[in-house]
């Protein structure tokens, strides 16, 4: 099996799979349009209110759509598939490499449905801020994705749903995707340590405040070499066991 071939694979039971397809998609945009639409002439944080609870809700579904494949590595491991795709030519590389793609595609389509939705509700930003924008949530989901590896190799099919979706519900909560926990204190300098924090500060592009910083960077920069890291040792050790 060649990676173009089982990338393809991954990619058509991916859109096939409508429990992350709502998880990640039509939830969000359900409740973006639900919440923004009577509240678009508002603004919180310095920023229209669509525009701050449009990247809310991106933050929320495209870390859905990065960590489920930590729910197919999970299924994949219980069932042996893993081990049979060892004795092909496909290598690990490109193994994960195709869960990481997959990934990604679903989060963008996310992405794109969510701009839509927001420019329907009249969110206006320059063609460089949405470019800018967008760039620092494709890099901001970069741990994410190695957290999804994580999980699917300490998991069971079982427990790794849940675990996903309080993990995502959880991470969106602290890192402002329903609006600010906190603006100071503890609390504030707790939340800005986590990658979620920062997904939703990339909407900030379009106040002119640079939206990250050199904190932002290196936040997002710890978690994904660590997780990253942390994916590898989970993958070498399951390897091991079989």
């Amino acid at each position: 099996m060649t990676a173009t071939t089982y990338t393809r694979y991954e990619l058509l039971r991916t859109f096939r799979n409508v429990r992350f397809m709502f998880l990640s998609i039509v939830f969000p945009l359900v409740l973006f349009l639900l919440v923004a639409g009577p509240n678009r002439d508002k603004h919180l944080g310095g920023l229209p209110f669509p525009l701050y609870y449009m990247t809310g809700m991106i933050a929320w579904g495209t870390m859905a759509a990065m960590l489920s494949c930590g729910a197919r590595i999970a299924t994949e491991r219980a069932v042996g598939w893993n081990r049979q795709l060892r004795i092909t030519p496909l290598s690990p590389r490109s193994y994960f490499r195709a869960k990481v793609a997959t990934a990604y595609a679903l989060a963008s389509l996310t992405i794109v449905l969510l701009y839509a939705a927001g420019i329907a509700l009249g969110v206006r930003m320059s063609a460089g801020d949405w470019f800018e924008m967008t760039g620092l949530i494709l890099v901001g989901l970069v741990p994410f994705a190695a957290l999804g590896v994580v999980l699917g190799h300490l998991l069971t099919p079982e427990a790794v749903g849940p675990a996903i979706g309080g993990a995502t519900a959880l991470l969106a909560l602290l890192g402002g995707a329903y609006g600010p926990v906190a603006t100071s204190g503890a609390l504030n300098d707790l939340v800005r340590l986590l990658p979620s924090y920062w997904l939703v500060q990339a909407a900030h592009v379009s106040i002119g405040s640079g939206a990250w910083g050199a904190e932002g960077w290196l936040v997002v920069l710890v978690w994904t070499v660590v997780l990253t890291r942390l994916a590898a040792w989970c993958y070498r050790r399951d390897t091991q066991r079989v």
